[in-house]
């Protein structure tokens, strides 16, 4: 056989024409190679507020808490006509397909595309208290170059947040948002409340982060998606170094500045209140006159171990409070004779608090700026007249949280001798759910007591499901008893009752049934037909409305309930 004439090729020529044709091989099966996916969202994290969003009714703003990631988020809310939602139209590619996801957080979220030129897509989740992340995809039609994303929520609803949304897939000719960039060292480091084996953690959020990493001491211990953590694990009375850093997919931000915090020696764990006795009295003083008598603070008998001192007001500062003396209303009772009583209530062992909120109340707790204005305003009011902690009773709602976040912060401007007691109505404590009770959970670590009011109510479910009239033994034990086995410690709850007809619109019981109710929760003696199933020999005592309507009723209530509580075991 006659051989083809011999042409001489170097290797590397030989080499790269069969890699060529190795390629065009390929090319030939699999058509020409894409370029990879990207997220055409743009904004996608609101890190520029409603640029390239449009939302429905006004009804969109972006904050900085909660967020998902960075250190923005959008918040919307509805209304009765009005779902709010907020769109944006990205640029996509025909025949493609894609996937939509956002982070999401509230009541009864839809996340949606339309005009895909094919099926038109959403999902939804009936509602979660932190983010979870809704995620659909959508092929587009034959000729779509734009698809309209959108986010929602449901009519009447309370707002949603939504987060760090991405529409992934091919390039439709509008790009990307530039690539991330390391963020910077996270600001505003600081400790909240400890126990004798951690402490909590919280700093500002940075932009562009999608998470933290906490170190002690130098050495990294946990990491974190929000801008708060605890650090556990701790030993006893100890003092620790902590640093926090900003993390994202391009690298770790520098280290913050370094703050300090120490354990505590008794662990707190729910006995918050520093010298408050293990069985106390709490009972409100009126900064008013309204046909009760006239008191002041000296005038309030020994039987009472706090003092709340109602109220203080409302501010122009979203969350900031202010407390001014009724002077005039009060007889001529000076602010300096007021701070005098003070001290030397304290001096024999009892506790000054200011009270926050009332039937009237209106200050709102509801945002990350309005929490640092209600933390930084009571702390300031602590330090100007020597109250020793502070009471809420905010009862036309309250933001867990918020307020939750408010208190640690407080905490962690007044140390472990903050006493801190709350005294919801009786609907706000029926479950571990409502808002009331998240926060008295939320600050367990803290909470000196939970005085609910067991009076202007009517009758209620008690922990065993059954109703109870309001006004009997029953209705003081079985309502308590959601409490005691919903997580809070007996040392946390107390029985809050008027000290006479006049001191509430209904709900009044003589002393001896607040005793029987005592008794019944502390010793298992005493109840009516509701028994509970164990004993709470550390429950923390009863409170009263008012100091002053007991004093009108030559101070029956105190001198009946006082040495009965003292004298729990």
């Amino acid at each position: 056989m006659e051989r083809a004439p011999f042409v001489r090729r170097s290797w590397l020529g030989g080499a790269l024409a069969v890699i060529a044709a190795a390629a065009l091989s390929l090319a030939g099966l699999t058509g020409t190679a894409q370029a990879a996916d990207i997220n055409v969202a743009k904004n996608a994290g609101f890190e520029s507020g409603l640029s390239n969003w449009t939302c429905s009714g006004a009804s969109g703003t972006t904050v900085s808490s909660p967020v998902h990631g960075g250190g923005s988020a959008l918040r919307a809310t509805p209304s009765g006509q009005d779902n709010a939602q907020c769109t944006q139209t990205v640029a996509v590619r025909a025949n493609s397909t894609y996937t939509l996801s956002s982070w999401v957080q509230g009541s009864y979220v839809y996340l949606g595309a339309s005009g895909t030129g094919t099926t038109d897509v959403s999902t939804w989740t009936p509602g979660s208290t932190s983010y979870s992340q809704l995620s659909t995809t959508f092929r587009t039609g034959a000729s779509t170059t734009s698809v309209t994303v959108y986010v929602h929520g449901w009519y009447g609803q309370p707002a949603y947040f939504a987060d760090d949304v991405s529409v992934v897939g091919p390039d439709g000719g509008g790009g990307t948002d530039p690539g991330p960039t390391v963020p910077a060292a996270p600001a505003g480091l600081k400790a909240g409340s400890v126990t004798k084996s951690s402490v909590d953690l919280s700093w500002s959020p940075s932009a562009g982060a999608t998470g933290y990493n906490i170190y002690r001491d130098g050495a990294k211990v946990l990491s974190s998606t929000g801008a708060s953590a605890s650090v556990t694990g701790l030993s006893a009375d100890t003092s620790y170094q902590f640093q926090v850093t900003a993390t994202n997919s391009a690298g770790e931000s520098p280290r913050s500045t370094v703050i300090s915090a120490r354990t505590s020696a008794d662990g707190g764990g729910g006995t918050g209140g520093g010298s408050v006795p293990k069985h106390a009295v709490t009972g409100y003083w009126q900064n008013f006159n309204n046909g009760a008598t006239v008191q002041k603070i000296s005038d309030v008998p020994a039987n009472y171990d706090i003092i709340a001192v109602a109220f203080a007001d409302a501010t122009t500062t979203p969350g900031a409070v202010s407390f001014t003396l009724d002077s005039a209303g009060l007889g001529g009772y000076s602010t300096t004779q007021f701070k005098a009583d003070i001290k030397a209530k304290q001096a024999t062992g009892k506790s000054v608090v200011i009270s926050i909120g009332g039937q009237n109340g209106t200050i709102s707790v509801s945002d990350t700026t309005s929490a640092n204005n209600f933390a930084d305003s009571v702390y300031s009011l602590m330090q100007e007249y020597g109250f020793d902690g502070v009471d809420i009773d905010l009862e036309n709602g309250i933001n867990s949280t918020y307020m939750s976040q408010a208190l640690k912060s407080l905490s962690a401007k007044a140390g472990s001798g903050l006493v801190i007691t709350m005294a919801p109505q009786t609907i706000d404590m029926q479950s571990t759910s409502n808002e009331y009770f998240k926060t008295a959970l939320n600050i367990k670590n803290i909470l000196t007591v939970v005085n609910m009011q067991y009076y202007n109510s009517g009758s209620m479910l008690g922990c065993d499901g059954k109703v109870y009239a309001q006004g009997s033994v029953d209705f003081l034990t079985a309502l308590a008893c959601i409490q005691l086995e919903g997580g809070l410690d007996p040392s946390q709850v107390g029985l809050g009752v008027p000290a006479s007809t006049s001191g509430a619109g209904s709900g009044y019981v003589a002393p001896g049934v607040v005793n029987n109710a005592l008794d019944c929760l502390a010793k298992g003696t005493g109840c009516g037909s509701f028994k509970p199933s164990k004993t709470y020999p550390g429950l923390r005592g009863a409170m009263t409305w008012s100091t002053n309507w007991d004093a009108s009723s030559g101070n029956a209530w105190s001198g009946a309930v006082g040495p009965h509580v003292h004298a729990l075991p």
